[in-house]
């Protein structure tokens, strides 16, 4: 039996689906306005980790796992108007950025990847909905949740009012009826990204955004919402409030996780607002792993803060080192069963520490070894790259001669125009594909490590 700890019962608890045929997991991604760093990439393992063992235990089909992408935020629309280009420039390099960083840590797309603009109509009919319902009111061109309005509001968080509307950070508005009222529809300008409503031509909020998105793609109550420690409040209280008001009660999910802060160095939480970030391509770049970055960021169980350092990465490298060479001359084209100490281990609230313990304890079994560690994710043991494992032992995917020249050719392109960042990222991808690059008087060069 999976038991997994519920944020809004503060225990842990057998974990019961709705319908084992349908198990459905939704999973806060990325607000795509620049390049996600390492701590944005922990519950995208985290919860990358949970949807294999979901589907090793209710089958591979039975799991509806969705992770959505914002691409319509104020943030957004500011860097567009830095950089003076379009919103969607913005939103579409981000996103590949992200699912290219994504896949260097062996993270596997998601059944679903909503997108919210494409859910604006479904936004829409959320917020006349609640409106209708009396929970929502219009305000001087906005539209507001009445928090007052719902009697369970901060069940989730379990934060005095005072205390949220203070964690809320958002201007206490004249217009709003409460301090804590928060905005489900706002105004844009002419020159600002809009769609036509009943509110008028505006945009959505943030936190409607994921309420309407789980809904239209998977139901009115889903089995496990995720995210990291940081949306528990105001971000998932606030989708708890609207989508049990908009459908008489009916709760948004039935089991809440929420992974720890990466700190970085040993100092406060990882974040762009501090400046203290590190992303995967410069990861790479600098020399670590896909594999070795992977199995960092589950080396501490994820309801507890991890300290990302060199000391972190090194430990991990020398551990993952070992037990690589152990697995010799296995085959990798099928993968063995995970040894069932590891399930074990992972049944019980993702215990990766524990799983980790018991790999170290099977090691000598070479056949066992291989089916735990691709169990856990390692890209380099992801089974489409097993095609390569004969000319290539570390696993990675090999990319043909056309693919990498075209990559160069990019990153020559990047030099040149002096966009450093670009170039960096084009040669962290390459690193990624077991690709070294050597630049010189004649040029760059490139091999296959």
């Amino acid at each position: 039996m999976i038991r997994l700890y519920n944020t809004a019962a503060r225990v842990k608890q057998d974990f019961k689906p709705i319908n084992p045929d349908r198990v459905t997991m939704y999973v806060c991604g990325p607000t795509v306005y620049g390049r996600a760093h390492i701590g944005n990439f922990r519950p995208a393992v985290v919860f990358d980790v949970l949807q294999r063992l979901l589907r090793h235990h209710y089958g591979p089909d039975k799991v509806i796992y969705a992770r959505n992408i914002t691409d319509i935020d104020d943030k957004i629309m500011d860097q567009a108007r830095a950089e003076g280009v379009a919103i969607d420039v913005i939103t579409d390099r981000y996103e590949t950025l992200y699912l290219e960083d994504a896949a260097a840590l062996g993270v596997e797309r998601p059944d679903l990847h909503p997108h919210a603009t494409t859910s604006i109509p479904a936004m829409i009919a959320m917020i006349e909905v609640l409106t209708a319902k009396g929970h929502a009111y219009a305000a001087q061109g906005h539209v507001l949740f009445d928090v007052a309005s719902h009697g369970d509001y901060g069940s989730l968080s379990r934060r005095p009012l005072d205390e949220m509307i203070a964690g809320a950070r958002v201007e206490v508005a004249p217009y709003k009826r409460n301090p804590a009222d928060f905005v489900l529809w706002k105004p844009s300008s002419k020159d600002q990204a809009g769609w036509p409503s009943l509110g008028g031509r505006g945009r959505p909020g943030w936190h409607i955004e994921c309420s309407a998105m789980i809904a239209e793609s998977l139901g009115t109550t889903i089995d496990i919402h995720g995210g990291g420690i940081d949306l528990t409040f105001p971000h998932h209280e606030n989708e708890c409030a609207q989508s049990a008001c908009a459908h008489d009660g009916a709760p948004l999910a039935n089991v809440w996780m929420h992974n720890g802060f990466l700190n970085f160095g040993g100092g406060g939480k990882m974040s762009k607002s501090l400046g203290n970030v590190q992303n995967v391509g410069e990861l790479v770049a600098a020399g670590w792993t896909g594999d070795e970055l992977r199995l960092g960021l589950l080396s501490a169980h994820y309801r507890q803060p991890l300290t990302w350092d060199e000391a972190l990465l090194g430990q991990t490298r020398a551990r993952l080192g070992n037990w690589l060479r152990k697995l010799g001359d296995v085959p990798r084209g099928v993968r063995p069963p995970p040894p069932a100490a590891v399930v074990e281990a992972l049944f019980d609230d993702l215990n990766t520490p524990a799983a980790l313990a018991a790999i170290a304890a099977i090691e000598h079994d070479s056949e066992a070894l291989l089916g735990a560690l691709a169990f856990l994710g390692l890209p380099s043991l992801g089974p489409e790259r097993s095609r390569n494992a004969a000319n290539n032992r570390s696993g990675r995917e090999d990319p043909d001669a056309a693919h990498i020249e075209t990559l160069v050719a990019g990153r020559l392109a990047a030099r040149l125009a002096k966009n450093w960042a670009e170039s960096d990222r084009i040669r962290g991808v390459l690193t990624a594909q077991g690709i070294s690059l050597e630049d010189g008087p004649g040029g760059t060069t490139w091999r296959r490590s």
